[in-house]
């Protein structure tokens, strides 16, 4: 049996250790677009970009691990670009490959921006290649425009602020992560951005990029002021990748493209799926592990008993460490600890969230020992009183 994994993705790289320790023997392919081998990519926004760094990625396994420990047939720079469903055939442009069994990991790439492709000077933050660009202009002392609050646009702003640089951050949003973490915590956030000696502009909008002999120059805002910048990075989010399955059969999702599963991953006779590629990602490194170790269990016919489904992520802003578990899609948050003010802004914060009568979610800044005593009652659907009660006791009472 031919296990073929197409993205050299986490995803994909749990996915061959998985299918290995389960047992299959048979042959194992990971194909993936970028030259490099699986890296791990959230030190990027974060580390990485420290000038003290050493500029070297975090490889996960080098070829000889690959080889002679996994006996995994790995092809680099080569992008799959259709599939063959009935004839179980992976496109890889003018060459394909067949298997038995296919697991796709092909994960997400930037959400285009408006008139960023035909200017130099415009970086999003999805690869080693991204980071590095970025990295350099910090090291140059260029002048920096992020567009977009989220959590990568706000690591690159705390790199620049490290570095005491200065830096403007613009979001159409009033607040900076409203969506994945509600607007409490979204305050909290921003003020810690100001407290750093970020240049926030929320609730603004991006008119259009200006340039000069095909370089960005500066950013024109909705209100018509421009932003100088030598570089803009173009934090927007991500979309799956997924064009190349069009008309292959696999169901994409039409708002976003991401792929359609059932509960056991399975995309399509024969297919499964995991990480950022699927329409239900949760776009963060606990999942996509999880998810890749899984889909290769389900595709090989073993039962994946150790899949954690409680999606987590962590974002280092400055000496902060941010971290979530669960959703924020939620009927109620209740901050159980408003956090510190002053130069102490936001550390200590502490929030929950409520959906019916249980608890689904729970993020912390600097509370890394607390935050993780949570992961049981989400995963569990514990009840709501009780978590607020737990809460309390550990950290004081309620705002």
């Amino acid at each position: 049996m031919r296990l073929v994994v197409v993205g050299a993705s986490l995803a994909g790289l749990r996915a061959v250790e998985a299918a290995r320790r389960a047992g299959h023997t048979g042959e194992i392919v990971l194909v993936g677009a970028e030259e490099h081998l699986p890296y791990d990519r959230p030190p990027l926004s974060k580390a990485y970009l420290d000038a003290d760094s050493d500029g070297e990625a975090t490889v996960f396994r080098d070829e000889a691990s690959f080889r002679d420990e996994l006996d995994v047939d790995v092809r680099l720079g080569v992008a799959a670009t259709g599939l063959d469903i009935e004839g179980r055939t992976l496109h890889l442009g003018e060459d394909s490959l067949d298997y038995d069994a296919l697991v796709i990991a092909t994960g997400a790439s930037p959400r285009p921006f408006p008139g960023a492709d035909e200017l130099v000077g415009v970086a999003a933050l999805r690869s080693l290649d991204d980071a590095r660009t970025i990295r350099t202009a910090l090291d140059q002392q260029q002048r920096i425009v992020v567009i977009g609050a989220g959590l990568i646009g706000s690591e690159v702003a705390a790199a620049a602020r490290k570095r005491d640089l200065p830096i403007t951050v613009v979001e159409a949003a009033d607040l900076p992560l409203t969506r994945s973490i509600g607007p409490d915590a979204g305050l909290a956030c921003a003020e810690l951005h100001r407290a750093m000696g970020v240049d926030l502009r929320l609730g603004t909008g991006v008119d259009a990029l200006e340039s000069e002999d095909g370089r960005v120059t500066g950013v024109r805002l909705s209100d018509g002021q421009v932003l100088p910048a030598d570089l803009v990075v173009a934090a927007t989010g991500v979309l799956p990748s997924t064009a190349w399955l069009a008309g292959s059969g696999v169901t994409l999702h039409e708002r976003d493209g991401g792929i359609v599963t059932d509960a056991a991953l399975k995309a399509a006779d024969g297919v499964w799926a995991a990480g950022d590629v699927l329409h239900t990602r949760l776009e963060n490194w606990t999942a996509a592990a999880s998810q890749g170790a899984a889909a290769a269990k389900h595709a090989i016919g073993e039962d994946p008993t150790d899949w954690d489904d409680v999606a987590f992520f962590w974002s280092d802003w400055y000496d902060r460490r941010i971290q979530m578990l669960g959703t924020a899609d939620a009927d109620e948050v209740r901050v159980i600890h408003p956090g510190d003010t002053g130069d102490d802004v936001a550390r200590g914060f502490l929030a929950l969230y409520r959906r019916g009568d249980h608890v689904v979610g729970a993020l912390s800044i600097d509370r890394p020992r607390d935050i993780m005593k949570f992961r049981r009652r989400i995963a569990d659907a514990g009840a709501w009183d009780e978590a607020v009660a737990f809460a309390v006791e550990r950290v004081g009472l309620a705002s």
